[in-house]
């Protein structure tokens, strides 16, 4: 067996977030960072996009998820990318953090989830 860490660094977006007034009158900035730790049963070192987990599911997803609807909380938003995450049974952990950059003038407010998935390798 062999454990991977894939990490989806820096996605910017723009992102219906928050509970304030001044929030809620559009999107605001939002980064988004993934780990996702990977176990692969068999692996062979094969050079094959089909012996991994291809990424693209998941930036895709979070991208579709960020344009369906309004977050009131960062720990919804982190929690609904987590549940993403585990479309593949073969990611094991993800760690998912949303940081809003523009909230302040002088420091950036992150939330942070990780979550393991109960489900069994296939």
């Amino acid at each position: 067996m062999a454990e991977f860490t894939i990490i989806l660094d820096g996605l910017d977006l723009p992102i219906s977030i928050g509970i304030h007034p001044e929030e809620r009158a559009g999107p605001q900035r939002v980064t988004i960072s993934v780990w996702l730790h990977i176990e692969y049963p068999d692996w062979a070192s094969r050079d094959s996009i089909d012996a991994v987990v291809d990424y693209d599911y998941l930036r895709q997803g979070i991208v579709s998820l960020a344009a369906s609807r309004h977050f009131d909380l960062q720990e919804t938003l982190v929690e609904a990318v987590a549940a993403l995450a585990f479309a593949d049974r073969r990611v094991r952990r993800v760690r998912v953090r949303s940081t809003k950059t523009d909230i302040y003038p002088d420091a950036a407010i992150a939330c942070e989830i990780e979550r393991g998935n109960p489900a069994p390798i296939a």
